[in-house]
């Protein structure tokens, strides 16, 4: 068992209740490693930290993604009508239909939204799910190269081994694991340390280049990388400049505007303290992200008021 670093405490009414162990990295402007806590080295899945590649490998491809489309492509969104009808859109231009979508039915993230479709007697859709704009960039692509669109999530799918080639190429390291992505696409595993070169590649790129492109996307349109009240939209708001994704299992990937970059791995899979921890690193290298400050605790209630905190380590 790898020896992983404790990164925050949750603390109940001044009692340590929980602690949340895992790895996180801090990179440079250089890519310098100047934080390091656990086996940074050690292979992670990225989960959807992955999605600003994959849809890299979209734009690259051919796919037609200006601005929010782009943004969603990277995103996870919350399902809101904004989002559904921007994915529509997407795939009406390139003659499909949700029906194309093999990402899972789903809910809307978004709590009123998904009160407001069961009022309606309306059910789940694939279009509603987190993940149905980067399904709808990849069918895009396929469409726009003349790919076979059935088989667009088959690993050795030309697309597919497009978004291999990219997470490659900008994490500096080769794929150490190909799995199922929770939506049904290929995921590529890459150490934490190459997942933060990666996100920040995209931030340093040079203006005008698709990597960039896709880090101005996100940058300008957090509300499609995430939705109202999302984290990752609301933390981008408020450092600007700076590009956040989150992924399941406890992965979270930040990077300013000045190219400092963080990457975090809780391994026992919580989202809740990755925010607060990626900011702790990030302090740590010295860097001012005060106007965060509101994320770098989360509250822990008792009978419905606040009796202590979640913390970085």
């Amino acid at each position: 068992m790898p020896d992983y670093a404790a990164l925050a405490e949750v603390v109940r009414s001044g009692f340590v209740e929980s602690v949340h162990y895992g790895s996180a990295v801090g990179l440079a402007p250089d890519a310098r490693t100047e934080v390091a806590l656990g086996p940074v080295d050690a292979p992670v899945l990225p989960r959807s930290s992955a999605k600003p590649f994959q849809a890299l490998a979209c734009l690259v491809a051919g796919a037609a993604l200006p601005g929010p489309r782009l943004a969603i492509a990277a995103g996870s969104h919350t399902g809101e009508d904004f989002h559904v009808r921007l994915v529509a859109d997407l795939l009406e231009e390139y003659g499909l239909g949700p029906g194309a979508l093999r990402c899972p039915e789903d809910w809307p993230e978004d709590e009123a939204t998904r009160h407001r479709l069961i009022r309606e007697g309306l059910g789940r859709t694939p279009e509603r799910m987190n993940c149905s704009g980067k399904h709808a960039a990849m069918l895009a692509a396929a469409v726009a190269n003349g790919w076979d669109v059935a088989s667009y999530l088959d690993p050795d799918h030309p697309l597919q081994r497009q978004v291999r080639a990219v997470v490659e190429e900008l994490s500096g390291e080769k794929a150490a694991a190909v799995a199922i992505d929770g939506c049904g696409a290929p995921l590529f595993g890459l150490s934490l340390t190459g997942l933060a070169r990666a996100v920040q590649a995209l931030v340093l790129a040079a203006p005008g280049s698709a990597p960039r492109q896709v880090a101005d996307a996100m940058r300008e349109h957090p509300e499609y990388v995430g939705g109202t009240g999302h984290q990752n939209t609301e933390l981008m708001r408020a450092l600007p400049g700076a590009v956040v994704k989150g992924g399941a299992e406890g992965v979270l990937v930040a990077a300013l505007e000045s190219g400092h970059t963080v990457a975090v791995k809780v391994i026992d899979g919580s989202p809740r303290a990755t925010t607060a921890i990626a900011l702790s690193v990030l302090r740590r290298m010295g860097r001012d992200v005060s106007g965060a400050d509101a994320f770098s605790s989360v509250q822990v209630l008792g009978g419905g008021v606040p009796v202590g905190e979640i913390h970085a380590l």
